[in-house]
């Protein structure tokens, strides 16, 4: 099939976006809801603003769509945003949310396209691993669960990151996927990318044990012939 991407630049967006093209569809958008105030009902929401960027190295098209940042505007953006594309369905990569799956298929039922989404229902643990096998780089750019610390900005989700959330949901029982809005992620790398994201400068928003790496700056790591 023929789809859409609804793509915010973490690592689940972005290790669907690869199951789906691994299974055979053809992506050529991704779509890119911005709400207006950076708070959204449905979607993941800091540094969206570099997605272009991962865009561009991806060889993908990215149509974006301004939100007030409400339910019914969540909704409204992403109808407006996949009404005209020559698409089949979308991929998203929705894991255990019942409520930004229902919004989800609400608006797509509405325009007659069906929802590919690879990782829905699916182990958080084994989901987690093999997304770090595939290739699929992500650092932490937002800490807000007790037990996450300001250190946790910046942070590679390696193998030894996953350890260490294992721990923690032993104490706190969080997940390792930030599936309860514990923490958000950012792609730095992927299979799909042409070349790494990197961030040349980044500020640090951080109160009452919880916070925000916004990027600054970044571009598109210049290979050995740039």
């Amino acid at each position: 099939m023929r789809l859409a991407s609804l793509y915010s630049g973490g690592k689940d967006s972005t290790f669907s976006l690869y199951l789906a093209e691994q299974m055979g569809h053809e992506v050529p958008y991704i779509v890119n809801i911005v709400p207006e105030h950076d708070e959204s009902w449905i979607f993941h929401v800091p540094n969206l603003d570099v997605v272009p960027l991962m865009a561009e190295s991806m060889g993908k098209e990215v149509v974006t769509a301004r939100t007030v940042g409400s339910e019914e505007g969540d909704m409204e953006g992403l109808r407006r945003a996949l009404e005209g594309l020559d698409v089949d369905g979308i991929v998203t990569g929705a894991v255990w949310s019942d409520y930004q799956w229902d919004r989800i298929n609400m608006v797509c039922g509405d325009l007659g396209l069906k929802v590919i989404c690879p990782l829905w229902r699916k182990d958080q643990d084994l989901v987690v691993e093999e997304m770090i096998r595939a290739g699929v780089r992500a650092i932490i750019i937002g800490c807000y669960a007790e037990g996450l610390g300001q250190e946790w900005l910046g942070r590679e989700i390696d193998m030894e990151a996953v350890r260490e959330l294992r721990l923690l949901r032993e104490k706190y029982g969080i997940s390792v996927m930030g599936e309860g809005g514990e923490y958000e992620s950012l792609t730095i790398d992927s299979p799909l990318h042409s070349a790494p994201l990197e961030i040349l400068s980044s500020e640090v928003q951080w109160s009452r044990g919880s916070g925000t790496m916004k990027v600054t700056s970044a571009r598109l790591r210049p290979g050995p012939s740039a």
